[in-house]
């Protein structure tokens, strides 16, 4: 098990747009993967490869999530959805 924290950092939080490329990245990899919101409501594990997980945690600028990897390519697939959020997914 592999797992990251990281900061939400676009304005508009993980709308539909980012939340589709958020999928379509952790669809690449083998690993089971999990998006949790540290604090505050829905805190519990989910599915990060769901379109309806990420648009029901509502996810806005500044809050911190973890993203934890279970599988073959864990730690690769973690990283990368990280870096994702941490650039902004283009719109910073």
């Amino acid at each position: 098990m592999y797992t990251k924290e990281v900061t939400i950092r676009n304005a508009t939080g993980l709308h539909a747009r980012p939340a589709s490329e958020f999928i379509n990245c952790a669809k690449k990899f083998q690993s089971t993967l999990k998006i949790r919101r540290k604090e505050g409501p829905a805190a519990k594990s989910d599915n990060a490869k769901s379109m309806i997980t990420l648009l029901t945690l509502a996810l806005a600028c500044g809050e911190v999530v973890e993203i934890v990897g279970d599988g073959a390519d864990e730690a690769e697939a973690v990283d990368a959805l990280v870096a994702l959020i941490e650039g902004g997914f283009g719109e910073l």
